[in-house]
């Protein structure tokens, strides 16, 4: 393995393991905050699934330059993630996190599902597994972005901004770059794009909501440039294994 591939091959590892990681942060806060004590048990169990990604990704990620999953997690400062900005965003109403689990939960099938082909095994084998795991989130998404969309006024509403608030985050997810072309057994996203607006318009259409539309674009993520929200997710992420670096339990 060339020192080139293996960076790139870690950055590509990074990049998808802090999407799952983040995403996970943000689904486990919903937990005993849902709106249903059924709701609670199904985000728990997406965040449980978003999280065993993270690890297995971060895992492998670490296995290349000597690093734990622990430290990959806990221990790097705000610029080192790679995750989209999409994922970091602070939690809204339910309709915000549905209408994000749709967006989120959509690509990561799509990509999942063409990375399971890889010549690289590790990769190849966590995608086939993440890939019946997230067929689950995308359709758990769907039915409450038809059932909110479509339901009353209020739920109409609430649903309507909450995908118009996030579309000018979603072009991040399908942005290729030199590392991607050059990595040949990583997914170019920029391959996603036109399925998954097919798929993620399907539903909006369905919902009686208008397709979101938006003259500018957030980017930034895979760079580590982030929000303002990043900080305060990272601080109450990472506050416990920073205040007692070493601690086992």
């Amino acid at each position: 393995m060339s020192d080139l591939f293996a960076t790139d091959l870690i950055e590509y590892g990074l990049r998808l393991g802090d999407d799952a990681l983040i995403a996970a942060q943000r689904t486990g806060e919903w937990i005993a905050a849902a709106p249903q004590l059924e709701e609670d048990v199904a985000l728990g169990n997406i965040g449980l699934d978003q999280l065993g990604q993270a690890r297995s990704l971060l895992q492998y990620a670490g296995s290349l330059d000597g690093r734990t999953e622990d430290e990959l997690a806990y221990f790097r400062d705000e610029r080192e993630f790679l995750n989209l900005q999409l994922c970091e965003l602070p939690n809204g109403d339910f309709a915000f996190a549905m209408a994000r689990l749709l967006y989120f939960a959509t690509y990561q099938h799509l990509l999942y599902d063409e990375l399971r082909s890889s010549a690289d095994e590790t990769l190849a084998g966590v995608a086939g597994k993440a890939v019946k795991e997230v067929a689950y989130h995308v359709d758990h998404a769907t039915q409450w972005v038809l059932r909110l969309g479509d339901g009353t006024d209020e739920s109409h509403r609430r649903m309507q901004a909450a995908l118009d608030e996030l579309w000018p985050y979603t072009a991040e997810m399908f942005e290729s770059d030199e590392l991607v072309r050059r990595l040949d057994v990583a997914v170019d996203p920029a391959a996603l794009q036109d399925e998954w607006n097919h798929r993620v318009l399907s539903v909006i259409d369905e919902s009686t909501c208008e397709r979101p539309t938006s003259s500018y674009q957030h980017t930034g993520g895979r760079q580590g440039r982030h929000t303002e929200h990043m900080g305060y997710l990272l601080a109450e992420l990472q506050h416990v294994a920073r205040s007692h670096p070493g601690a086992t339990w």
